[in-house]
């Protein structure tokens, strides 16, 4: 087992403006998950110091608030230039620290930059609205203001992508910002707030702040702090949303995903392959929009099963911080690998046939890395274990289905609302599909339907808890209150008409 330690990376917090060392906080080891090295370790900020980043934001806001929406957007200019320039270096760093491909670093990466183009936007995007004449001589408005602090809570997955969802908007709309990253991968997110620094943000209006669940809570129930975003597991996520809400709070919380795709018959099979390979085992699987069940219908079993299988077991698995790249890299820890490993393990104990087992995977030039191949997992039972567990690996369970109403049955029964596909050829079956299955993200020949920066990122049932999502315009609406105002004015008419 390696535990390297040496020449460890910097992992200081970002306050007022201010770099600052905390060496007197407990640190919690990052990790090089291609080689299972310790490379930073990152200070654990207690409830203390969170007041101290919410002090900071607080002070900044009025300013900031009163800083033209034009000028706001300004940096935001600044910054998305910044970040190209930058660009291979910052995916340099979140392969290091996650374990992803650099192929999906940038893809990553990329989506946070298309969020910041859509943040500069933002003169366009918090106009209000106006009818004169709602009665003789009086006029009607609404106009959007800023909530005050708000904070981010990030997991460990999209070191840079699902911060970008946030901070970007929330500030371009006048709100000042607490960030708080997952402790697992600090580093990617002091990149990004190093160059918001170099873009010429004022001081206070976004601080960064690490730590557990000592810094979540007091973000949760500090009375200051009018907004909370959070990405994280379903378990977490109702945890904020229910905690952030009973004090006062406007919460958007996303949680997991058990992400069905329907495989049709009729499905064209090298397209549909590339799309579930990617789909499945793309990011090593961990994301909240992977496809995790795959219901193949009918005879599709017989076409597109193989193909797949084929390939899984053909997917080269490898370290992610050196050339060639593989197709895919590590898991972010080792005992998320052995949880993975485990549960792989129940579903066979379960009746699962293994049609590719990615458990005990060798990397012979990265012995000690946090390794699963590629697991494709058959006859899965739909009331299995890995039915219905949120995995969060390389593990594709696949389930059978007479047609496409026992498909969509099957798809509907799961706790979970976030993305879901289908593979066909024939437009009916998609339209059926698209209008009945029970998700709030919808692909259809599309295995990740991850929407854009300028659309919401729509989870439903347990996969979102709030109102508001992430992204787009429900994203600058959560961002923003409206303020309805009615006026009438007197005077003189002499004086008005001369």
């Amino acid at each position: 087992m390696s535990t390297t330690t040496q020449n460890l990376l910097p992992c200081p917090l970002y306050i007022n403006g201010e770099w600052t060392e905390r060496p007197d906080l407990p640190t919690s080891p990052v990790h090089n998950p291609s080689t299972g090295d310790v490379i930073a370790e990152t200070p654990l900020a207690d409830a203390s110091t969170v007041n101290e980043a919410v002090q900071a934001a607080k002070d900044a806001f009025p300013s900031w608030w009163e800083t033209p929406a034009i000028e706001r957007a300004r940096v935001m200019f600044k910054y998305r230039t910044l970040l190209e320039q930058e660009f291979d270096s910052i995916c340099k760093t979140i392969s290091l620290e996650n374990g992803k491909t650099l192929g999906e670093s940038r893809g990553e990466l990329q989506r946070g930059l298309e969020c910041v183009e859509y943040a500069c936007g933002i003169p366009e995007l918090l106009k209000g609205e106006y009818l004169e004449n709602i009665a003789r001589g009086i006029d009607c408005e609404v106009i959007r203001q800023p909530l005050g602090v708000c904070a981010g809570i990030t997991p460990f997955n999209f070191p840079a992508m699902i911060a970008m969802w946030m901070f970007p908007l929330a500030i371009s709309s006048g709100n000042t910002f607490i960030f708080k990253p997952s402790e697992k991968v600090p580093l990617t997110a002091i990149r990004l707030i190093e160059l918001l620094d170099k873009a010429g943000l004022p001081k206070g209006v976004l601080n960064l702040v690490h730590g557990g669940k000592e810094s979540v809570d007091a973000l949760l129930t500090h009375p200051d702090v009018r907004g909370i975003s959070f990405v994280g597991s379903t378990p977490v996520a109702r945890y904020i949303y229910e905690t952030g809400t009973k004090h006062g709070k406007r919460v958007q919380s996303n949680g997991g995903a058990k992400n069905h795709v329907i495989i049709m018959p009729d499905a064209e099979v090298k397209s549909s392959v590339n799309g579930i390979m990617g789909g499945a085992f793309g990011c090593a699987g961990e994301r909240c929009m992977a496809i995790a069940n795959a219901v193949c219908v009918g005879d599709a079993s017989k076409t597109v099963l193989p193909e797949l299988v084929d390939a899984a077991r053909n997917l080269k698995v490898g370290p992610t911080d050196r050339d060639p790249q593989p197709q895919m890299g590590a898991v972010i820890t080792r005992e998320h690998r052995d949880r993975v490993t485990e549960l792989i393990t129940a579903g066979s104990d379960q009746g699962g046939k293994i049609l590719s087992d990615g458990r005990g995977m060798n990397v012979a030039e990265a012995p000690n890395g946090f390794y699963l191949g590629a697991t494709v997992v058959d006859e899965v039972a739909p009331s299995s274990t890995l039915a219905e567990t949120e995995i969060f690996g390389p593990v594709l369970s696949v389930l059978r289905a007479s047609d496409l109403d026992e498909a969509l049955k099957i798809a509907n029964a799961s706790a979970f609302g976030n993305g879901t596909a289908i593979f066909t050829t024939s437009g009916r079956a998609a339209r059926e599909f698209k209008h009945r299955v029970q998700a709030g993200m919808v692909g259809i020949n599309v295995g990740v339907p991850a929407p854009m920066a300028m659309f919401p990122f729509s989870g439903w049932n347990q996969s979102f808890f709030g109102d508001l999502h992430i992204q787009g315009r429900d994203g600058v609406r959560f961002y923003t209150r409206e303020k309805t105002v009615t006026s009438r004015w007197f005077g003189d008419e002499d004086v008005w008409r001369k």
